[in-house]
């Protein structure tokens, strides 16, 4: 029995021993949690909407719980959540709580800052106008931004680092960039526009002479073209002239007598005032008008356009068959027939008689009176060569009695060069042509001719 009792006794110790054993290997298997999880700002974009990729990095741990503060989606127990979004500013907390089923529990938490979104803008304003120097007030609109840096280029300052700077003062003409840089302390922004400063202020002017008084003689008339540069408004001084002072744009003024003149321009823009000056010298009124060179076709150059055979001291200009119209045709007061190349049957005829010689009738026509042969018109009037060269007023053309006759009105040949021909408008205008040469060419051919003539 004591036998028996001792091994039992054994048994047991070796039970307890191993029972001991067992539960020491226990505790020394139970596996720790390593916390840990990173994070990643999508686009390095701290500005709402913000996206924030979660990278969980945790050993040892069976569960997780994750807490995602300000986001859209504020919890989740997925080992790797993906990505947490924000869309509002502040400071929140990712907190992650890691579990194993040895009942360890390991937390960690990350703080984020959330900024808001950043829009930057600004409005320029022109304080008066564009003119040199011109002023400009700017109002900064940006939101979501702690700090701002100005530059205005070729302003005065030139940089700002305020959120609404002074009003900046540009004098050189042209394009002017201002740059708006804006920061929340992890992003940055720029935005740019463009103010301009116009030309700096010149004043210059033309003019131009009315069709009539090409030859500058009295009484004359200008029309101003006003080319001045940045200016509002204008003074126009011109002693003598008719009107002597003007404040419009682009007045006319008119000269009744001969002398020399002084044109004055003022121009402002009510910051500066700029001047221009000319001088225009007007001539005595010789009342008479002179053509040179003109070339006048005999009837086939004038009725195939090649040559004209009808002229306007008026209007100042030729017209051959194909451009006499109902407009002109009252103007046309010369009018020359040249049978051939050979010159043997020349002569000058009324507008209104055209038709007699082989010509096309000239609309709503007058009658020019014509002596073409001096020498048979037994008549009072004779110009020599030497007087119509002479002639610089139309003091000869005056005097002279100017009336048709049968013999005045015959033709002529190519006999005599130069040859003076006689003429008085339908208007009572007098002048003299003289016919300098016959030139032959054929079916084109024609002759040249200065005319004088009494303007009025």
């Amino acid at each position: 029995m004591l036998d028996s009792f001792k091994m039992m006794g054994t048994a047991l110790t070796c039970l307890l021993g191993i029972t001991l054993f067992m539960s020491s290997c226990t505790k020394e298997q139970a596996v720790p949690i390593t916390i840990d999880f990173s994070i990643e700002v999508v686009n390095n974009d701290y500005s709402v909407p913000v996206l924030v990729k979660i990278t969980n990095k945790t050993v040892g741990a069976d569960t997780y719980d994750w807490f995602f503060e300000g986001a859209e989606t504020t919890s989740s127990t997925k080992q790797n959540p993906g990505t947490a979004v924000y869309t509002k500013k502040g400071n929140y907390i990712i907190k992650l709580t890691a579990k194993n089923r040895d009942g360890i529990v390991e937390t960690k938490e990350i703080t984020i800052a959330i900024n808001d979104k950043i829009a930057t803008g600004f409005t320029t304003a022109i304080v008066k106008d564009t003119f040199s120097p011109m002023e400009v007030a700017f109002t900064n609109t940006t939101t979501g931004a702690s700090s701002y840096k100005w530059t205005f280029e070729n302003g005065t300052p030139a940089t700002s680092n305020s959120q609404n700077p002074t009003n900046v003062i540009f004098t050189e003409p042209g394009d002017h960039t201002i740059t708006l840089e804006v920061s929340n302390g992890k992003e940055t922004y720029q935005l740019q526009k463009t103010v301009t400063v116009a030309p700096y202020l010149a004043a210059a002017f033309e003019y131009q002479l009315a069709f009539e008084d090409d030859d500058l003689q009295a009484p004359l008339s200008l029309t101003m073209t006003n080319n001045s540069v940045s200016a509002t408004s204008y003074t126009w001084t011109c002693i003598g002239g008719n009107p002597s002072v003007s404040t419009a744009t682009n007045p006319k003024i008119t000269f009744a007598t001969a002398g020399t003149y002084t044109l004055k321009l003022e121009a402002t823009n009510g910051k500066e005032t700029k001047t221009a000056t000319k001088i225009i010298i007007v001539l005595s009124n010789t009342n008479l008008r002179t053509f040179s060179n003109v070339k006048l076709g005999i009837n086939t150059a004038h009725s195939s356009n090649a040559t004209a055979a009808f002229f306007s001291t008026t209007t100042r200009e030729l017209y051959n068959s194909q451009e006499v119209n109902n407009s002109n045709g009252p103007l046309i007061d010369i009018a020359f027939y040249g049978l051939s190349a050979a010159f043997s049957f020349n002569k000058f005829i009324a507008p209104d008689q055209v038709q007699t010689l082989s010509f096309n009738a000239i609309p709503n026509a007058t009658h020019t009176q014509f002596i073409n042969s001096q020498e048979s018109c037994n008549c009072s009037s004779s110009l020599s060569v030497a007087q119509f060269d002479a002639m610089t007023t139309d003091a000869a053309l005056s005097n002279l009695t100017i009336s048709e006759t049968a013999g005045g009105l015959q033709d002529f040949d190519n006999s005599i060069v130069p040859r003076i021909v006689l003429f008085k408008t339908q208007d009572g205008r007098k002048g003299a042509i003289k016919i300098k040469s016959f030139i032959a060419n054929g079916a084109n051919s024609y002759i040249v001719v200065d005319i004088k003539v009494m303007k009025e």
